[in-house]
């Protein structure tokens, strides 16, 4: 019997929050970056950002409250740094990732990375779960003007796929994440990451809202399109 034809010519992940567990670590390292200038960030605060390019969160709050001393792009640099220490000291890939990307390889469909993150914390994480093999194409928003919920680093990520958006399924854990898929053409898998689970915006946006990756099926994709 033949399989199926898949709808879809690729899919793009996110990578903070679907990938990886990294939104508690994004948390200690922005926490604890802001408090270099005097900023006192509360575990809630960070989570108002989350999906946002780390320079535009940086930015967003030199406007608001300013400090004196190091700039915005030295702040960035130092909550990377902090980031990148804490996913390699603790770093865990999240449930289903290994699977789902080996039935997307079984389904011959290209796989992409949309991210906000930058390609220093990109190479971090596919090198530290050995995942670089399955990745077609990566994009990070730091090449981009705008970040999401800009659509722009989905769209290039589809360029670099040499495949037109609405044939994309984009899979986000953030409304942020999202936004950007949708406003790119895309079809998105919201996998809402566990301080975002109950935020209405995510389940009324996203085109199918799972647990986790375990979830993801090629009949679940097929039925997406």
């Amino acid at each position: 019997m033949n399989r199926p034809v898949n709808p879809f010519a690729a899919v793009i992940f996110d990578m903070d929050g679907v990938l990886i567990d990294s939104e508690p670590l994004w948390k200690i390292a922005e926490i604890e970056g802001f408090a270099k200038v005097g900023l006192n960030l509360t575990k809630k605060d960070c989570e108002a950002t989350v999906g946002v390019r780390i320079d535009e969160v940086v930015r967003i709050w030199y406007d608001k409250v300013g400090w004196t001393g190091p700039g915005i792009r030295e702040v960035s640099e130092d909550i990377v740094d902090i980031l990148i220490r804490e996913i390699k000291r603790q770093g865990i890939a999240l449930p289903g990732v290994n699977e789902s990307l080996e039935m997307l390889k079984n389904e011959n469909l290209a796989v992409g990375l949309a991210t906000s993150s930058s390609s220093r914390i990109i190479n971090v994480v596919l090198d530290r779960f050995h995942l670089r093999h399955y990745f077609t194409a990566t994009h990070s928003a730091e090449n981009e003007t705008l970040g999401k919920p800009h659509p722009a680093v989905y769209l290039n990520c589809a360029a670099k796929l040499g495949v037109i958006p609405k044939n994309c399924l984009a899979i986000e854990d953030s409304f942020n994440g999202v936004l950007s898929a949708k406003a790119a053409g895309m079809k998105v898998i919201a996998i809402p990451e566990k301080s975002h689970s109950f935020n209405p915006r995510i389940q009324e946006t996203a085109d199918c809202v799972l647990n986790n990756l375990c979830e993801l099926t090629p009949d679940l994709i097929r039925k997406l399109r």
